[in-house]
């Protein structure tokens, strides 16, 4: 398991010139497309609302008008989802050059970054995408969700309409949790560098005001000597 992690430079540090921190372009490949993704996600948030983050009944009819944006979302031209596809790209391929010959400061950063966006996608490919699918197939409509079934249930288990667009507004949540916590990595990245560099010109000062000390103790010796 060892060898699939990259191999850390440890004579890599804030001042290095092929160190890749918060203020690399890598970042902005990173930080662009999670702000992309939180952008649509919000867009989202008036549909997801009504069905959790409020106990008021919800009208039927507002089933209905979001399975009709849902259907749209999901029917939209190829070109759309090519882009959405083409942007998480950006983002691995910015975690991959912050990653390559990585410093301490990008495993445990970026490290731990990558496996939030890693599990934003399982969560779009697993749930946002597959219940996409189903609201598009109307499948609540098909004889396989209406035929009764005697016995014990196995095999898959097709969830109800408002239970399947329940799953799919928490599923935005979920989402949303994840791509926050990478933009919170990186900003922790950010601050453990400004610290790293402010303890770094401590260190110079305190160095120049030594050396300073030593010359005039040299000095002042040298003229009792005289």
């Amino acid at each position: 398991m060892s060898g699939l992690l990259p191999k850390m430079d440890h004579t890599k540090t804030v001042r290095s010139k092929d160190y890749r921190g918060s203020s690399s372009f890598a970042t902005l490949l990173i930080v662009g497309p999670v702000c992309f993704f939180l952008g649509i996600i919000f867009a989202q948030f008036p549909y997801d609302y009504p069905l959790l983050w409020t106990s008021a009944p919800v009208e039927p009819t507002f089933f209905d008008q979001l399975e009709l944006h849902l259907k749209f979302l999901h029917h939209s031209p190829p070109l759309i989802a090519r882009l959405l596809h083409i942007m998480i790209a950006v983002g691995f391929l910015g975690f991959f050059i912050k990653l390559f010959r990585p410093s301490e400061s990008n495993m445990l950063f970026d490290g731990a970054a990558i496996v939030m966006y890693l599990i934003g996608v399982g969560v779009y490919v697993a749930n946002i995408v597959q219940g996409l699918r189903a609201v598009s197939s109307g499948i609540w409509d098909t004889d396989a969700y209406t035929q009764r079934h005697e016995g014990p249930v196995t095999g898959e288990v097709i969830l109800g309409r408002e239970d399947s667009l329940k799953v799919l507004a928490a599923s935005n949540t979920i989402l949303a949790l994840v791509l926050v916590g990478v933009l919170v990595l990186q900003g922790g990245q950010w601050y453990a560098e400004r610290k790293e560099l402010d303890e770094y010109d401590l260190v110079e000062k305190s160095d120049e005001q030594g050396q300073h000390l030593q010359s005039q103790g040299k000095s002042a010796s040298s003229k009792k000597k005289q």
